[in-house]
């Protein structure tokens, strides 16, 4: 399984490659981000728990929607 990702990823062309790093890139900026804002108490959010947690979720929620997103579309 790992070979034909990684066959199906040199197929790609260099500019289909760059898109799928940033698409990696943002999934995890929007996973790390919604950790931070439910989970670090030192950020200066004046919001308060339940929104916290609820922006938080939120956030994780449309980075899974995006990863889905970007695996569905490599495997095209």
């Amino acid at each position: 399984m790992l070979k034909n990702i990684l066959d199906n990823i040199k197929k790609k062309s260099l500019k289909q490659r760059f898109l799928l790093v940033l698409g990696i890139l943002f999934f995890l900026i929007y996973l790390v981000l919604g950790l931070m804002i439910m989970f670090w108490d030192k950020l200066s959010l004046n919001m308060d728990p339940v929104y916290r947690y609820a922006l938080g979720v939120l956030l994780i929620v449309y980075s899974a929607i995006r990863f889905l997103r970007l695996i569905n579309s490599n495997t095209e």
